[in-house]
């Protein structure tokens, strides 16, 4: 099948949409099928103000309509909300062609923490536009749950995965020179992670945060006892989680958090709230600890089984993932 994605969220940005975009579309061709990726790298973009790793594709109607007709795609999900989302929304209904979307971000959580604008204003827009398609993709229960209870009708179930090759407990960073036990946290640097839950904890031993956002420059000059390394790469990355004794969760608003298996598939037990996203993989007691007191959760978590927190890992395959994906989509004839 030759299947279109249209996403706002494409390299060079790096995050839990782009990684598990680029997976999905890798493993679909490599059964065979054509896959397309349209991002905002293919027109005219700039910047999202505050959010420069974010670019936004400026009046794409022609130009994606152009790239639409000449891929002939026989499925077309849209995967985010952004420019690119709503041209390719208005080109489906203009010519009555089915479609599924896929609920990757609180875009209403993340908006009001930025601007104040109210979280309710922005749902009702998410779900005028998701629920123009045939299928809204959801990644957990949890998240599922919600959506139905904000009038969310058409929600499908697409779970996650983790690559257990490169994230694994055999190469480890050994954090020299930082006192143990290491306390770490990756992803984006931004106030909508709500970092500073993690970094104002009286903890032991020492904190780490690995990635790199608008956030950092503010955090790291406030935080002068904390270790930032900015971005590394996945093999670092990798190291990185298997080398610290606890990976911290403080995000609120992620719908999944594909960080959480990250660490796990390393072999590291994970600290977060009782929120979406780690209420639905930590399930288990050996691998991690959830608590509305993070210090608590922390310092439970240091006692979890690391050989229990990889076979846990183990239990959620890309290939699987695909599969659940590629089942939900819809064709256009």
């Amino acid at each position: 099948m030759r299947i279109l994605i249209v996403s706002d969220a494409w390299f060079p940005q790096v995050n839990g949409v782009v990684r598990t975009l680029s997976v999905v579309s890798e493993i679909l061709a490599a059964k065979g099928d054509t896959v397309e990726v349209i991002g905002p790298d293919r027109f005219t973009n700039i910047p999202m103000p505050g959010y420069a790793e974010i670019r936004l594709a400026i009046a794409p109607k022609q130009r994606l309509a152009k790239l639409v007709a000449d891929f002939a795609p026989e499925i077309i999900h849209i995967a985010t909300e952004g420019p690119l989302g709503w041209a390719m929304r208005a080109l489906c209904r203009r010519n009555k062609w089915p479609f599924t979307t896929a609920f990757h971000t609180r875009f209403p959580e993340y908006l009001e923490a930025r601007t104040r604008i109210p979280a309710d204003w922005s749902w009702r827009v998410m779900r005028r536009f998701h629920e123009a398609g045939d299928g809204t993709f959801a990644a957990t229960p949890s998240l599922r749950q919600e959506l139905g209870k904000r009038g969310f009708t058409k929600i499908r179930s697409w779970t996650r995965g983790v690559d257990l090759e490169r994230f694994n407990p055999a190469s480890r960073d050994d954090w020299s020179g930082l006192p143990r036990p290491v306390f770490l946290c990756a992803g984006r640097v931004a106030i909508e992670k709500n970092i500073e839950a993690f970094l104002a904890l009286d903890l032991p031993g020492s904190k780490v945060v690995v990635g790199d956002g608008p956030a950092l420059p503010a955090l790291r000059k406030k935080y002068p006892g904390v270790t930032f390394t900015g971005y590394r790469e996945n093999g670092a990355l990798a190291r990185s989680y298997a080398g610290a004794d606890v990976f911290v969760f403080p995000s609120r608003t992620d719908t999944f958090g594909l960080v959480l298996l990250e660490a796990l598939a390393s072999g590291t037990p994970v600290a977060a709230f009782p929120v979406t996203g780690p209420i639905d993989v930590i399930t288990d007691g050996q691998v991690g600890a959830l608590d509305e007191d993070l210090h608590a959760a922390c310092m439970r978590a240091l006692a979890c089984d690391r050989a229990a927190c990889r076979r846990h890992a183990e239990a959620w395959s890309w290939e699987a993932c695909v599969a659940q994906f590629r089942d939900a989509l819809v064709p256009i004839r």
